[in-house]
């Protein structure tokens, strides 16, 4: 902004009024944070200089207008002197930024909003960003084709966030590394209904309107954040250990997902006996239209189904909440992480139930036969597990299969009993945390001294094509 005219500053006065506006005017020398935490394949995802603990996000959507008005509260650890600092938010028009209850300035690139505080923020700090955004929130088009964000659905809405979706509908530091509690509450027309993670909090009707609100107090990565509106119906059961159990299904789907839905307590309470204690406060599912979007996802508490699924997936998303949602990725890298451990999930439950045996499985996936489609098959080696080869990749069939693969070699190496010591172990190790692939092998190799993990390693999860198998 231009200043207003008057005498020209001397050379010395505006050299200290550079100094000064530098360091923010006190004696706090902030700089700006990142923008971005350099992940190897989303490098503007995630922001630098502060850690969120908290989300309040106040939500009103209308799915006539497709219009969504928000405001998000963001309760945050400032981990170095900042002089300004960045959220991620893509689309939307933003209304007005405080910090600490004073106006703060800000402006827009891309998916960039920079926040400058009227105040520097010491390290250490802990402050409160609100942010006040309306407009109609966008779906991305993933580099693999997929739509994340903000779906619209015969009756609503529904947000899919991996792995960059939930910054269409809030501003927050959207990658997996930086992990916060929630609190939700979204105000829709009467007659729809908003689901979302955690435990319900509240639920009334105002002037043609119902408002549903949901508290998750275990930390969550902003891509398993999810809110689901629409005819659901919601129905509330208990495992046998008193696991509250929230199950919302698109009416049009009841009837085709009620046998699986039944098998969730059975599912958990055998998830529990192979990964170990359930690290969240409530379970459930929630199954929307089958055109909602064109995949499951493992949204915190309650993983997200377009239309009737079947059990091996249930099985899979559930998985998740151990691997993944509980242990999550330090970066989009070490998604094999989550995808491997799900799918080895499928291999034991079909093992366990009157299946092929994980072995079995193994070989057939090895041999080429597994799959129909000979494409398919050959796709498993297309690149490394433990390295995809770029974004668009990172939710292909190495990563999944090859990673499962990888899972069940350290079986083969050092017998069930260690093997179920070393996946319970790693999920408690890390449970409600961030672990990478690094500090994968690491437990593993101090889990089985004296064996030898090199081949596995060097071969079936960094190394390139099909290994050999003696």
């Amino acid at each position: 902004m231009p200043r207003s005219s008057a005498a020209a500053p001397s050379a010395l006065a505006l050299t200290l009024t550079l100094a000064l506006t530098a360091c923010g005017g006190s004696g706090v020398h902030g700089t700006p944070g990142a923008s971005g935490v350099r992940d190897p394949y989303f490098p503007k995802a995630g922001n630098g200089g502060y850690d969120v603990t908290h989300y309040a996000l106040t939500l009103a959507y209308d799915p006539e207008s497709e219009k969504l008005t928000g405001k998000a509260e963001i309760t945050a650890r400032a981990t170095q002197d900042l002089s300004a600092f960045d959220l991620d938010l893509k689309g939307l028009d933003v209304g007005g930024v405080t910090v600490e209850g004073r106006g703060a300035r800000w402006n827009r690139s891309g998916q960039e909003l920079t926040v400058r505080p009227h105040d520097d923020l010491d390290k250490g700090e802990t402050f409160r960003t609100t942010v006040r955004y309306s407009g109609k929130p966008v779906t991305i088009t993933d580099a693999d084709g997929s739509q994340e964000g903000w779906l619209r659905t015969a009756d609503g809405a529904v947000g899919l966030g991996e792995p960059t979706g939930s910054m269409t509908w809030f501003p927050g530091n959207h990658h997996p590394s930086d992990k916060a509690t929630y609190d939700i509450t979204v105000t829709v027309p009467k007659g729809l209904t908003a689901v979302s993670n955690g435990e319900p909090t509240g639920e009334s009707t105002k002037k043609g309107h119902a408002t549903f609100s949901w508290h998750t107090a275990q930390p969550m990565a902003s891509y398993v954040a999810t809110v689901a509106i629409g005819t659901y119906k919601v129905s509330r059961s208990v495992t046998k250990d008193g696991v509250p159990v929230y199950v919302a299904v698109d009416p049009t789907q009841a009837k085709a997902s009620a046998k699986v839905l039944a098998k969730i307590p059975e599912i958990m309470a055998w998830e529990k006996l192979n990964f170990g204690p359930y690290p969240f406060t409530s379970t459930g599912a929630i199954i929307g239209g089958p055109d909602d979007a064109g995949y499951a996802l493992e949204t915190q508490n309650r993983p997200f189904f377009p239309g009737a699924t079947d059990t091996g997936t249930l099985v899979h998303e559930l998985a998740h909440q151990w691997y993944g949602d509980s242990v999550t990725p330090k970066s989009w890298r070490d998604m094999w992480l989550n995808e491997g451990f799900a799918t080895y999930a499928e291999w034991l439950w079909q093992e366990d139930h009157g299946g092929d045996s994980a072995d079995e499985i193994f070989n057939s996936l090895y041999k080429g036969d597994y799959y129909d489609d000979a494409k398919d098959n050959e796709a498993i080696w297309a690149f490394p597990p433990g390295k995809p080869d770029s974004a668009a990749h990172i939710s292909d069939p190495p990563v999944y299969d090859r990673g499962a693969m990888v899972l069940h070699k350290i079986r083969e190496t050092v017998g069930d009993d260690t093997f179920y010591d070393i996946i319970q172990g790693w999920a408690a190790a890390h449970r409600r945390g961030n672990a990478d692939t690094d500090d994968f092998t690491a437990y593993v190799e101090k889990k089985a001294p004296g064996k030898d993990f090199t081949e596995i390693w060097d071969d079936w999860l960094y190394g390139d094509g099909k290994p050999d198998r003696p």
